[in-house]
């Protein structure tokens, strides 16, 4: 091992910080340095002028051909003649009638405020909804997976339901259940929750809120639902997902219970255990719908470096282009900018690109950009793409999604996703780190269902490697804590406030960029595909042989 980082070491020594700062100033972009093409990329991206990069607005447009544009500039090529791939998105503005949701129940009634109590909407291509006297039944976590010997609706009739489920998965609560607390499984996601309940027929889905187990707080949920939604779009019209989809704050769930006679607390403690059984409420709910349908393309972006001798087999760069446009203001602020989410991605693109490019000798294996529309909406590009890819999934060797690469101070060490997930990208992470004289931790943490939150996730579903890695624990922790005083009292994550500040540090982001260049160059190299260790993955990758 020690024999194979030497000899990488001198490969890739120019990622070293101080060496690639020098090497770009003499680069065809002259006088400007990767901290400047990222710091640019993020500021230009997430300036009021691109209106939040909302897909299908007016900025769509401005956006898509600002990147197609950078592509272009760096030496990057089209792809079948084009810097764009369609994606076809269904947009639709679910307005509930009354603005309140009115529930019957045993023991009284309620009224529900949409947004404050309740949010709803469909992704149906459905101008009108309605729901008449439909049965609410409550599920636990909404969950069937019989690896875990565990089935919410084991017993119980949904259809033409609405299922009234927890957020998370029995994990979470209980260290001896699925994969324990550290770790949520995709049965916690809550597109999972909508999946389910759409195959066993449901009208409908509410998901109780809580936010150490949602990991965001009911700000992000209204933040995400306060305009049109966005799906991709089935030949049905999406008519066989539910027709309502949503979420319920925790002093709602109280009032739903309140009135079905049964107690909350007793029901999520029942549900958090194994052998729960799911039980109608007793209450019932009218609902009526009048929607704002609008079905269009939006635009993933792509650009390639053609390799040499291996250009048939691709390594994929990714990150969404998108953020949640113009929405409900905040201080007066209504421009959901996306600055460090996800303009910092996008501009991680241009400097890998760039790099790419200055290469002596290209690459033997092709290299392909790809940014992608409407992660914030259900990464729905990425799914596209490994649904609809430009080139051969069997062909693909690695995907790389940047997400997230603004303010950071250097690092000393290392993280990445590990678990068993990969010993081969494992090894190729480690091999890369070691570049730049840092150990590698490998984390089977998943508390928030970060491994299903962003553009990889789909890309692993469809059987393709993925790389999840990035600096840890700061070379200068007395730094890092002054620093981490300039953020105090903000909340960014989906906020106004996530806007480009020039006192951004980028020197822990720019190393996290060259980690992952690293880890794209010796595999665009050395021709060796890596392959899965955990069974979901390598199964559907096996399958494409």
């Amino acid at each position: 091992m020690k024999k194979l980082v030497t000899v990488l070491f001198t490969l890739l020594l120019p990622l070293t910080l101080p060496a690639i700062k020098a090497q770009t100033n003499s680069t065809p972009s002259e006088g400007v340095s990767d901290e400047q093409l990222l710091r640019t990329g993020i500021k230009e991206l997430s300036d009021d002028s691109f209106g939040g990069r909302k897909p299908l607005t007016p900025y769509e447009s401005l956006t898509i051909n600002y990147i197609a544009d950078k592509f272009k500039a760096l030496g990057l090529q089209p792809v079948n003649g084009s810097y764009f791939q369609e994606v076809p998105l269904l947009s639709v503005k679910t307005n509930v009638k009354g603005n309140a949701v009115a529930l019957k129940g045993k023991k009284g009634t309620a009224k529900l405020r949409m947004m404050d109590d309740i949010v709803l909407w469909t992704l149906r291509a459905e101008e009108k909804l309605k729901l008449p006297k439909t049965e609410l039944v409550f599920a636990g976590f909404g969950i069937h997976a019989p690896e875990y010997d565990w089935n919410d609706y084991a017993d119980i009739d949904v259809k033409d339901k609405i299922v009234v489920v927890l957020v998370n998965d029995p994990g979470f609560y209980d260290d001896n259940l699925f994969r324990g607390k550290n770790y949520m499984t995709y049965y916690g996601r809550w597109t999972y929750k909508f999946e389910e309940a759409s195959r066993r027929g449901a009208a409908g889905v509410i998901i109780i809120h809580e936010t150490a187990a949602a990991s965001y707080g009911w700000s992000v949920v209204q933040n995400g639902r306060t305009s049109d939604i966005l799906s991709l779009n089935s030949p049905t019209g999406n008519k066989e997902l539910v027709a309502l989809q949503g979420w319920i704050t925790g002093e709602a769930a109280q009032k739903l219970f309140d009135i079905s006679g049964r107690s909350l607390d007793e029901a999520l403690a029942a549900a958090k255990t194994k052998g729960f059984k799911s039980f109608p409420l007793g209450v019932t709910t009218s609902i009526e719908t009048v929607n704002n349908v609008h079905v269009a393309n939006s635009h993933n972006v792509v650009g390639i470096l053609p390799g040499t001798d291996l250009k048939d087999e691709y390594i994929i760069y990714s990150a969404h282009w998108d953020h949640l446009g113009i929405g409900t203001p905040v201080d007066g602020d209504s421009i959901y900018n996306g600055a460090g989410d996800n303009a910092s991605g996008v501009s991680a693109l241009f400097v890998i690109a760039r790099k790419f490019k200055q290469l002596a000798q290209p690459p033997r294996r092709s290299i392909l950009f790809l940014a992608v529309t409407a992660e914030e909406s259900g990464l729905l590009g990425s799914e596209y793409y490994a649904t609809h890819p430009l080139f051969p999934l069997r062909k693909t060797v690695v995907n790389l999604n940047m997400d997230g690469y603004g303010d950071k101070l250097r690092t000393s060490e290392a993280r990445a996703a590990g678990g068993g997930l990969s010993k081969d990208i494992d090894r190729y992470v480690v091999e890369a780190a070691a570049v730049q004289g840092k150990h590698v931790t490998f984390t089977t943490s998943n508390p928030g269902g970060g491994f299903f939150r962003s553009d990889h996730f789909n890309f692993a579903k469809a059987g393709i490697p993925v790389v999840l890695a990035g600096g840890s624990k700061s070379l200068d922790p007395k730094a890092a804590e002054e620093h981490r005083k300039l953020w105090e009292g903000k909340n960014t994550y989906h906020q106004p406030s996530d806007e480009y500040r020039e006192w951004w540090d980028l020197s822990g982001s720019l190393e996290d960029i060259y980690l992952y260049y690293g880890i794209g160059l010796r595999l665009a190299n050395d021709g060796y595909f890596p392959k899965w260790d955990d069974a979901t993955y390598k199964t559907v990758r096996e399958a494409q042989k």
